[in-house]
């Protein structure tokens, strides 16, 4: 590897070209690759509600659809308005009161189940039919031409409006998110590094690496906006501290080897990419987990991020020292004195007083694993936006004005017997919580023959096999009663024909729920099992990765349970995402303090000494990796609109720095303990014995 390093550092003018030229096919491949704004479609195919979505657009040409609100307007001027809908494109139909009745019919002579329908007070509501999928381009694009037709008394709602708001959010924002990481992180870097250039070609290093990564996503063909929206923050939080080890190690190299600056980076590469590779796969390990979810969103983030990860390494050993060599002149000019001062005496102070931090673990465990497992979590993915975007506001307007804040779908065999389907309707609508329920016979009459409705509503409720059938709810989505509202309505229509399926926006999130339940648990258990691996073979011990494993858990604990105790609801993705994160990303930490003290335990120190020096030594490096994780993410979380994106970050600002404090003051500790078990339970950990520790005290 010292061949090749050194073939880098002579050729460093052609790996920056090389560098540059690559970027450009990395532009245009994230220029291409479209990013989705809808979760509920990363939801597994073989659930009832995503192959009832299928049906609706293989047998209606339909794919989502919206409720509109409308207030204090004539109903001529409601009239024009839905024709001026309907000839947008890609809304299929729009459903309304005259697609049943004349406008010259005085309302109140209208059927009760009717006129609730349709009017409440000086309100009234339609229903537009779009011709594909609730997240795609086609759909989003409608909503916003209605939204441009609409004047003020319109409001428009559906899981439409809230991927199309969740879209402009993101589009505004994430150009912010990396000026903010970025900016963040010069911040610490400038204080933590002896050059004030250093940081900046570090951040050049690692803006190729971002790049690369979002330009090779091309071949996945999309990735989700959460992903999209993390991805550059993260890749810079997880890989700064490769470049600061190649910066380490070619001020080691320059010592041993004065006036050869380029056999010196080569040795420094060689060994940056041996301590890296171990580094990395615990990371990589971590967002690997994730690809075991059956939420496919997991795969998303886990393949975008274990790729940037590698793409990290790669440009920490390629394109790194050729920017630190091309300026290394331009480095030793700025170099100053570093800022913060000598750890030494606290370093000294800690491991003096392990006692205490043992003391603290033991009462903070039990507050850490209580609040971790009752941490509130949400599903709802409207309630991740702020109340003031119009899809928010108006699912509000459709609560107040109709006291509904759902519409489930029942797709039916189109020649069930319509005696049968009318009981059944009937049942649904004894349910709790529903306020009505809506199909053909319900706008036309069970006695108008098919012959005689209008081909308008038999195209928009009938199919060749299927028909649909509405059901109003008052429940708002992935709430306690809507899911047992939904379990009680598909019980009851698979009474009459197991083939019936419920579907719709709420259906598809008590299913989201039920899945990344199960998720969360594997996700877990996949993680530690497989960073407890690397562990153990990178250390040939059997206690280390415990006691890795155990105070990085701990300290996931302390981190989900601070939520619980603040009286804070979080997304479902970032219960689910933050544990393998935080363990594969801080875990270093722990691993790089433990080389050390491994190291100085087989050069003969005692307990003390090794764990002393260990302390010392890497003290500095973690805290400079727990501060730059943490600058990463600690400005987007401040300034995210969108909770799906500000709690992960929270939640990683603070894994960060809890994770970082837990490891100088608890592991440390677990060293002084358990010092005989590592040394009997590994192998070769001190050289004196190779069975057992000798004590030299």
């Amino acid at each position: 590897m010292v061949k090749v390093g050194k073939w880098i550092a002579r050729h460093r003018k052609l790996i920056l070209l090389l560098g540059v030229l690559l970027a450009i096919p990395a532009v245009v491949g994230m220029g291409m690759t479209r990013v989705n704004y809808d979760l509920l479609s990363y939801l597994p195919e073989h659930l009832e509600t995503v192959k009832g979505q299928d049906i609706l657009v293989d047998e209606y040409g339909m794919g989502a659809f919206s409720m509109v609100v409308v207030e204090d307007m004539e109903l001529k001027d409601v009239q024009k308005m839905e024709e001026k809908f309907s000839k947008v494109p890609h809304v299929k139909d729009v459903l309304w009161y005259d697609d049943a009745a004349d406008l010259s019919f005085p309302v109140e002579m209208v059927p009760e189940e009717m006129r609730e329908t349709f009017f409440r007070g000086d309100a009234t509501m339609m229903l537009a039919l779009f011709d594909n999928t609730t997240s795609s381009d086609e759909a989003m694009d409608a909503i916003t031409q209605m939204r441009e037709i609409a004047d003020k008394r319109c409001f428009i709602s559906g899981m439409t409006g809230v991927v199309t708001d969740i879209k402009n959010l993101c589009l505004q924002e994430l150009p912010v998110y990396v000026v903010i990481a970025v900016l963040l992180c010069l911040l610490v870097l400038e204080l933590t590094s002896a050059s004030f250039l250093v940081p900046v070609l570090f951040l050049v290093s690692i803006g190729f690496a971002v790049l690369y990564n979002m330009g090779t996503n091309i071949f996945l063909g999309e990735i989700s906006y959460v992903t999209q929206s993390l991805t550059a923050i993260l890749q810079l939080g997880v890989t700064m501290d490769y470049s600061i080890f190649l910066l380490n190690s070619y001020e080691e190299n320059k010592r041993r080897f004065p006036g050869e600056k380029e056999r010196a980076m080569g040795h420094a590469i060689a060994n940056t990419f041996k301590s890296v590779m171990a580094s990395s796969v615990t990371t990589i390990a971590g967002f690997a987990a994730l690809c075991f979810m059956t939420f496919a969103l997991g795969r998303d983030l886990g393949i975008v991020m274990g790729k940037g990860v590698i793409m990290g390494v790669i440009c920490c050993v390629t394109v790194l020292p050729a920017l630190i060599l091309t300026f290394d002149r331009g480095i030793e000019k700025t170099s100053h004195k570093l800022l913060i001062p000598s750890m030494d005496h606290l370093s000294g102070f800690i491991t003096k007083h392990y006692k205490a931090w043992i003391v603290l673990f033991l009462l903070l465990l039990a507050p850490a694993i209580y609040g971790n497992s009752n941490t509130h979590i949400y599903y709802n993915i409207a309630q991740s936006l702020p109340a003031s975007l119009p899809s928010n506001v108006a699912n509000e307007k459709l609560s107040e004005d109709f006291d509904m804040a759902n519409m489930h779908l029942i797709l039916m065999d189109k020649d069930m017997d319509e005696v049968k389907k009318q009981k059944m309707l009937e049942e649904v609508g004894e349910v709790e919580g529903v306020k009505w329920t809506l199909c053909q016979n319900s706008l036309i009459g069970p006695s108008v023959p098919d012959s005689m409705i209008p081909q308008e509503i038999r195209e928009m409720l009938k199919s060749e096999h299927c028909e649909l059938a509405f059901v109003c709810s008052e429940y708002g989505s992935a709430t306690d009663k809507v899911n047992a509202q939904i379990a009680r309505i598909d019980t009851i229509v698979k009474s009459y024909d197991e083939n019936i399926m419920v579907i719709g926006e709420a259906p598809l999130m008590k299913d989201l729920q039920d899945v990344t339940d199960v998720d969360l648990k594997m996700v877990n258990t996949v993680s530690v099992a497989a960073i407890f691996l690397i562990i153990m073979l990178t250390f040939k011990s059997i206690s280390i990765p415990v006691i890795l494993v155990a105070v990085i858990e701990f300290a996931i604990a302390v981190n989900m349970a601070i939520p619980y105790y603040q009286g804070i609801s979080l997304p479902f993705v970032a219960s689910i995402v933050i544990g393998t994160i935080q363990l594969g990303a801080t875990v270093d930490y722990a691993i790089l303090m433990t080389s050390r003290y491994q190291k100085e335990r087989q050069r003969g120190r005692t307990k003390k000494e090794a764990i002393d020096i260990a302390h010392r030594v890497s003290m500095v490096s973690i805290v400079s990796s727990g501060f730059s994780f943490f600058a990463a993410t600690f400005g987007v979380a401040i300034y995210s609109n969108v909770d799906m994106i500000g709690s992960i970050c929270t939640l990683l600002a603070r894994g960060a720095l809890i994770s970082m404090c837990v490891v100088i003051l608890l592991l440390p500790a677990m060293f002084m303990i358990f010092d005989k078990v590592i040394c009997k339970t590994s192998v070769g950990f001190a050289i004196e014995d190779k069975k057992y520790c000798i004590e030299r005290m």
